[in-house]
């Protein structure tokens, strides 16, 4: 195995670990025990490590360790404000012109997004979100502004995570996600992004109950 492929697999293994609370906020962890888990050298290890703190899912001290890092509230602010701004722009180009083939794309979303509620499989819920605010910039045409995205997403992915996690009541999602798809396909602009910010505005109310919740896990 190439060394950049272990690297990036490493990086991408302990990315879930940390988005899935499999590894906690405040969770010490070391190159030593990384290699050993995965069986692999301490320089692909290393390489991930540096990388994941530059995303800001981990920090690293000299001489005293790395720990995964304390969801910060106002990064989860900030990548919720883009997000809302970017998603109220696409969603309003989505309810002008929007391909059949992505409608469908939704609905099928949708569909096992019901499934997954059935099954309480959380994290396949938090994976089809993200799937379908996807497909939406996909259908525009704007796939790499929902890659830019990403870079600042981290933090508000792990409190999104945590929400569904701890909170069984996901048919609010669902519903709004639902309304969505109606709206794009009726063409009714000006609901859809009152939706939208309503549906993106839900973590504000979400975050101080998990921070009260969880106080550990928040800087």
């Amino acid at each position: 195995m190439k060394a950049g492929t272990t690297r990036e697999q490493i990086y991408s293994l302990l990315m879930e670990e940390i988005l899935k609370f499999r590894l906690v906020p405040g969770d010490k962890i070391s190159e030593k025990e990384i290699s050993e888990k995965f069986n692999v050298s301490r320089t692909p290890v290393r390489e991930s490590f540096i990388q994941l703190s530059q995303d800001g899912l981990l920090d690293i001290y000299p001489q005293k360790g790395t720990c995964v890092s304390l969801i910060d509230l106002n990064l989860v602010e900030e990548a919720r404000f883009m997000r809302e701004h970017l998603e109220v722009a696409v969603i309003q180009l989505a309810c002008q012109s929007f391909p059949e083939e992505k409608i469908f794309s939704l609905e099928m979303n949708l569909i096992r997004q019901e499934k997954a509620i059935k099954e309480k499989d959380y994290e396949k819920l938090f994976e089809l979100d993200e799937e379908f605010h996807r497909t939406i910039f996909e259908g525009c045409n704007k796939s790499n502004i929902w890659g830019s995205i990403q870079s600042m997403n981290t933090h508000f992915k792990r409190l999104r995570m945590l929400r569904l996690a701890t909170n069984l009541d996901w048919d609010n999602i669902y519903q709004q996600h639902l309304i969505l798809v109606t709206f794009i396909k009726n063409n009714n602009e000006e609901a859809a992004v009152n939706m939208m910010k309503k549906h993106l505005t839900m973590v504000i109310l979400d975050k101080e109950k998990l921070r009260k919740e969880y106080p550990t896990y928040f800087k």
